[in-house]
């Protein structure tokens, strides 16, 4: 049996170089973080040079976290990204009032996110996202590198009206197959597990995390 391509995202992209080992490695979607409290923060200028060199066939997701309107449209205009991604405490209007395919975040674990009933419920709200991230709750909005308890998604894998499940959250090179296996997720979202430091990316962590998450499928 043919197991489905799980898609890779590399988030927290600061450099020239880090993009292009992302994309050598192979990448589907890039991460551009503008929530100024992260230590991947880009400003949107050097967002849009840092944009100029992702190629065709690979998407740009930008990052938001209790963004004003204002600002996600300034890098809607400026980056052009394919897809935001809302990582705070956004209402479902507040995701869909700049009009653009979105993902949504869920920190699991968080007070009201610590049942799997609790969390399937909170994600129907979002019912028309492109895919519902999840990540670790921790006291900043990711980037922790702090894993969750993954029995925590069995009722949102139960059921079928589910978005595509993005698993994020503590992964890196030398557990991700394990979660690949054990989720079986439409993709995986990693960040500070294929680091040097924060927003200096790792050539060698990423080409190994990527093979990390193509061996676990054939071995599914």
């Amino acid at each position: 049996m043919t197991s489905m391509r799980t898609r890779i995202k590399i988030c927290g992209l600061t450099r020239e170089a880090d993009i292009a080992a992302a994309v050598q490695a192979g990448a589907d979607a890039l991460g551009f973080i503008f929530h100024p409290g992260s230590k991947r923060y880009l400003a949107v200028e050097r967002a849009a040079q840092l944009r100029r060199e992702v190629p065709a066939f690979v998407d740009v997701v930008a990052l938001f976290v209790n963004a004003a309107p204002d600002a996600i449209r300034s890098v809607v205009d400026h980056v052009q990204p394919d897809l935001l991604q809302f990582h705070g405490d956004e209402s479902p209007e507040a995701c869909r009032q700049p009009g653009r395919r979105y993902l949504r975040a869920f920190r699991v674990g968080a007070p009201g996110l610590d049942t799997p009933e609790a969390l399937a419920a909170h994600c129907k709200a979002y019912d028309d996202a492109a895919g519902w991230l999840y990540d670790s709750y921790s006291a900043g909005y990711g980037g922790s590198g702090l894993a969750f308890d993954h029995h925590l998604l069995s009722a949102v894998q139960a059921d079928a009206a589910s978005r595509p499940l993005v698993l994020s959250g503590g992964l890196r090179p030398e557990s991700v197959a394990q979660a690949v296996r054990a989720v079986r997720p439409w993709a995986v979202d990693v960040s500070s597990g294929v680091e040097i430091e924060p927003g200096i990316k790792s050539a060698e962590r990423m080409r190994a995390f990527v093979a990390a998450v193509r061996e676990a499928q054939i071995q599914a």
